[in-house]
């Protein structure tokens, strides 16, 4: 498989609410771990746990970063997130507007 021709990429997690999203989204922007957070509300969750069932009305973040800040960006998620085992799915990205790749590295180191 080819490497990304960029190191920027989409993580995805689920929360319990929109308040818990804009709190955590809120946050890892001002930490410079993502350059954006895209809140998405209303998802269902339909998923196994601990061997039942479940049914959950979730909220989706897109968390927009660079592969340099993942380790950091997880373990603040974790951090911050009221779930056990907060979903932390990373998606490398094939192509963006270079206009774009720029922003976001301005975003994440400031000036």
């Amino acid at each position: 498989m080819a490497e990304p021709e960029t190191s920027a990429r989409i993580a995805l997690t689920s929360t319990a609410d929109a308040q818990e999203a804009e709190y955590i989204a809120r946050t890892l922007v001002e930490e410079r771990l993502a350059a954006c957070a895209t809140i998405i509300p209303a998802v269902r969750s339909i998923y196994r746990w601990k061997d039942a069932i479940e049914d959950a009305a979730e909220t989706l973040i897109l968390l927009k970063t660079a592969s340099s800040q993942l380790e950091a960006l997880e373990a603040r998620l974790i951090a911050l997130h009221s779930y056990e085992t907060p979903e932390f799915l990373v998606l490398a990205i094939d192509y963006a507007n270079p206009r774009y790749l720029s922003w976001l590295e301005v975003a994440l180191r400031g000036k």
